[in-house]
């Protein structure tokens, strides 16, 4: 892989920042060059939020990503938004719970997952987030799980380090769907 250039979307509390902090670490543990760019609307939870993650093999001249090659949607404001910026070959996940819409690109590689129910039926509730990186993941090839697994260890505080199994599992649920 040269280069991945990753853009996340969603509502503020969805776990987009910290989505994004995760593929950023299993960039570092990769060994590549790496910027993550948050960005988030004044009312936080329930504004816009988004991340631009760029991991390069390369010195990376500008964290702003305007045409992502790998792209994850995680509300209908960010599909809209979004959807025609993507690169053609992007590779884009869809929360298909929260969006009900399809684009008509055949230039782009599609997938909708319902991540948001996935999460509620596996008693994952708020991991929707992971849901959708695990398969950016697989999908894109952007990291390993090893990596990933690696970087929930390291980006999880101390004192909820009992958190990272379950955010384990929610990778994995994400990697095979």
């Amino acid at each position: 892989m040269a280069a991945s250039n990753i853009l996340l979307s969603g509502f503020g509390g969805q776990g987009i920042l910290f989505a994004g902090k995760v593929a950023a670490y299993a960039g570092l543990i990769d060994g590549k060059e790496v910027s993550w760019l948050p960005s988030y609307g004044p009312g936080i939870r329930g504004g816009a939020a988004n991340c631009s993650i760029c991991l390069n093999d390369e010195e990376i001249a500008c964290p702003l990503i305007l045409h992502p090659d790998i792209l994850a949607v995680m509300n209908l404001p960010s599909y809209d938004k979004y959807i025609d910026e993507a690169k053609a070959g992007a590779i884009v996940v869809v929360d298909s719970f929260l969006v009900d819409k399809r684009t008509d690109r055949t230039d782009i590689k599609v997938f909708y997952l319902p991540a948001t129910q996935m999460a509620v039926e596996n008693k994952l509730e708020k991991l929707a987030n992971m849901i959708i990186l695990g398969k950016l993941a697989k999908e894109s090839g952007f990291a390993s799980e090893e990596s990933l697994f690696k970087a929930l260890a390291k980006v999880i505080p101390a004192k909820r380090q009992h958190l990272v199994e379950v955010n384990k599992q929610a990778l994995l649920l994400g990697m095979n769907s």
